[in-house]
């Protein structure tokens, strides 16, 4: 009797794709093998964490030798479900949109924008790569024509939830969200939002803190200095 697969935990499958995308550049580089310190210190993580995160995937490396690339490659596309094309369509041809639609890694890693949609009829006809944007009134025709599941959103916040609504009819089941705006979906829906914003702001915020730490915490001894009476 096979085992039952484990239940991968989401914050395991972030990392996950972060080592998928380190193994990509070493085999670019024609690297064959990778030890665990390696692959660890490259994708910000601690080994112990790194060799836990594969242990999902079953027996991966060789004590003293580390992880063969390509296999290891394999196995995590395998996992993440990225070793077949995937198509996916994308809503919002601003300047975000366009940006991430014109990026050749999608590609490389298995996404295929079949559908650029976009309500501005100055942008519909455009080309962007190999595809032209329709207008979003195409929408439904467009995910039933490809079968697509996955939608990326880069349209004003005022109108991404009916976009999102529209979405989840035409059948999608997987949406990344840029817009800043948060989505509600039925069960069933996986929302990935990305809000640029809040990550500058968190960014901020922890450069801010550094900047605390730097200042000495001493008291003077000579407290009238600072105007403080005896």
């Amino acid at each position: 009797m096979q085992p039952r697969p484990r239940m991968i935990p989401e914050a395991t499958v972030a990392r996950l794709a972060v080592y998928l995308r380190v193994l990509a550049g070493l085999s670019g580089g024609g690297r064959s093998h990778v030890s665990s310190q390696e692959l660890a210190s490259a994708a910000g993580v601690n080994p112990a964490g790194l060799r836990k995160d594969l242990s999902y995937l079953g027996p991966c490396g060789v004590r003293g030798v580390g992880y063969a690339v390509p296999a290891l490659r394999e196995r995590l596309a395998r996992a993440l479900g990225v070793e077949q094309q995937r198509a996916c369509v994308l809503v919002g041809m601003g300047n975000l949109g366009s940006a991430l639609a014109g990026y050749a890694g999608f590609g490389s890693r298995g996404f295929t924008f079949v559908g650029l949609l976009d309500a501005d009829p100055a942008r519909v006809g455009d080309l962007v790569g190999d595809t032209t944007v329709r207008p979003v009134e195409d929408l439904e025709a467009v995910v039933a024509e490809h079968g697509v599941t996955i939608a990326v959103v880069t349209t004003p916040a005022e109108v991404a939830q009916s976009v999102c609504d529209r979405l989840v009819a035409a059948g999608v089941r997987s949406i990344v969200n840029f817009a800043p705006q948060a989505l509600t979906v039925p069960a069933g829906v996986d929302v990935r939002q990305v809000d640029l914003s809040v990550e500058l702001q968190v960014l901020a915020f922890l450069d801010q803190q550094k900047g605390v730490q730097l200042v000495p915490d001493t008291v003077p001894t000579d407290l009238t200095a600072v105007g403080v009476a005896r």
